[in-house]
């Protein structure tokens, strides 16, 4: 599917702007849209590598910037030094401003003539992954992925506060989450329980364990690269929205 690709601001609230990058059909139809959350590295190439490749299977796919507070436009390397600069990004982040964030993208996803406004779907990795699950507690987005993502079963929240995975049951629509069985970052306890707090909400849920993946395995970026489980991966999520975002 052929698509188009433009960096946009989304106002957000307080005032101000958020960046991002938008990719999305030339057609024009009116389609789902997906939120798509960023690692500590940024909007970086893979994230719009991943956005882009979101639009053609013909969703509107937005990778909004939610270190605009701290450090707007940040692209950094997979790296020590890009490790060692976006953990400082990511200490700032606080649970109560992502969501705001996410609010705010997904209004203006909404005000698009392109966007089904009932189909609005999320996929994040790493602190991405747990933006993913965040939003999907505590917005209406119908179908969240989460990639790898690092301390949702947490003692705390971003910031402080409740553990996220404490908010599950907020979960109105549809949640997949997938893990590498090598990510010591994500202990399996941790994964234990998060698939509790879902089923005991009852919560529509799949979890996926990768025995051979490592944290950031869909990231053809990094040396933990494993291309068996990003393979599977991205077919479980295209079938996942095609059920989910699709009229």
């Amino acid at each position: 599917m052929e698509i188009t690709t433009e960096r946009v601001r989304i106002p957000v609230s307080g005032g101000g702007s958020m960046g991002g990058t938008l990719a999305r059909p030339k057609d024009g139809g009116r389609r789902g849209a997906v939120l798509v959350f960023m690692e500590i590295f940024g909007v970086n190439a893979h994230i719009r590598d991943v956005t882009e490749r979101i639009a053609r299977e013909g969703y509107v796919a937005l990778a909004p910037d939610y270190f605009h507070r701290s450090g707007p436009g940040v692209e950094y390397d997979y790296d020590e030094a890009g490790i060692a600069a976006g953990m400082k990004l990511l200490t700032a982040l606080r649970a109560d401003e992502m969501i705001a964030d996410a609010h705010d993208a997904i209004g203006w996803l909404r005000a698009r003539s392109d966007v089904d406004p009932a189909r609005i779907g999320c996929v994040g990795f790493c602190i991405g992954g747990h933006m993913a699950y965040l939003v999907a507690c505590e917005t209406d987005v119908v179908a969240a992925v989460s990639f790898y993502g690092g301390g949702i079963a947490g003692a705390a929240g971003p910031g402080g506060g409740p553990p996220t995975v404490d908010r599950s049951s907020g979960i109105g629509g549809e949640i997949v989450c997938f893990f590498g069985g090598r990510d010591a970052m994500i202990p399996v306890d941790q994964i234990e329980k998060i698939r509790a707090a879902l089923a005991r909400a009852g919560v529509r849920h799949h979890i996926e364990v990768y025995p051979d993946a490592d944290h950031g395995f869909f990231c053809d970026r990094r040396s933990t690269y494993h291309e068996p489980s990003a393979r599977d991966a991205w077919r479980q999520l295209r079938e996942f929205f095609a059920r989910t975002l699709r009229s």
